[in-house]
């Protein structure tokens, strides 16, 4: 019975020490990639079967158009440091957004383009699109949008998201489709409808676009399909942490103001807080030669 036990114990020690020693052996690397494997996993997704947009089928029985609705939902899912501050934001934006969506009578789902637009930030592209909408000059402009050196209406996201209504209204007219007038939105009413003709098709999903409009809907379906399923694609975003709706007033001013730093004190605030909530305001005074309504936000 001793000699079971002695070699029992011994076959035990042997394999401790193999066990010890093969480690020893391993190189750094080789010890971290093993970590690394045991600790880190990513998992493809499992196929969306039926999705809409803006009540309107999105046709996922074709592989094609999965395909294409996996990379982008793949891309948001797995970049996660950029959906989550897309899920912070929206909670400020999306209520007055929503609102104006609603008063023209545009599909809630439209929210979702002013997410892949800009990311819910003030940004400028490189072509020269700015605000949340990204609208180009010569496009603002035309909708009687006001931009200059001092003030550029194009970052007033009441003002933008009422230009973006009136657009997707007329492209709505225009190809009676929600989805195109969507893709117009990227592409420009006359180039959707010049590709519709010359292709012969009615369906965005059948068109073969330019890389960026080929991508565009499906960058929407993605976001959309996360917003609406966020613990189902791992987020898991606290109300605590979400960025809070702000508070203001407004004062109407239809006269010059030479100097917004001066305003800003008179009115209780640092000149940082003015230009945050009215980021319209491009440079540091107001001009109103033509005595214009300008509605103006102060915190409360």
């Amino acid at each position: 019975m001793r000699k079971v036990v002695n070699k029992n114990f011994l076959f035990f020690f042997l394999i401790i020490f193999f066990l010890y020693s093969f480690k020893k052996w391993q190189s750094e690397d080789e010890i971290h990639q093993s970590i690394f494997n045991k600790k880190y996993s990513i998992f493809s997704l499992n196929k969306i079967l039926e999705f809409k947009f803006a009540n309107e089928k999105v046709p996922l029985e074709d592989n094609f158009v999965w395909e294409r609705f996996d990379k982008e939902l793949l891309k948001n899912v797995y970049w996660q440091s950029n959906t989550i501050l897309y899920f912070k934001r929206a909670n400020r934006y999306f209520p007055i957004i929503d609102s104006i969506l609603n008063a023209n009578e545009i599909p809630k789902d439209f929210r979702y383009l002013a997410v892949i637009e800009s990311g819910l930030e003030n940004v400028r592209s490189p072509s020269g699109a700015s605000g949340i909408w990204q609208i180009m000059k010569s496009t603002a402009r035309e909708y009687g949008i006001e931009v200059n050196r001092d003030i550029d209406e194009r970052y007033n996201l009441e003002i933008a998201t009422q230009f973006a209504c009136d657009y997707l209204n007329k492209a709505f007219e225009e190809f009676n489709n929600w989805t195109i007038a969507a893709a117009s939105y990227n592409m420009g009413i006359n180039g959707m409808r010049s590709n519709l003709k010359k292709q012969n098709v009615e369906s965005y999903y059948d068109l073969n676009l330019n890389s960026e409009t080929s991508r565009y809907i499906f960058r929407i379906l993605a976001v959309k399909t996360i917003f609406e399923n966020p613990k189902k694609y791992g987020f898991n975003v606290r109300s605590k942490d979400l960025y809070q709706p702000l508070s203001f007033k407004y004062i109407h001013v239809n006269n010059t103001i030479n100097n917004l730093y001066e305003f800003s004190e008179k009115k209780n605030i640092n000149y940082q807080t003015l230009k945050f909530y009215n980021p319209w305001l491009r440079s540091s005074r107001l001009p109103d030669a033509s005595r214009k309504l300008y509605k103006i936000k102060l915190p409360i």
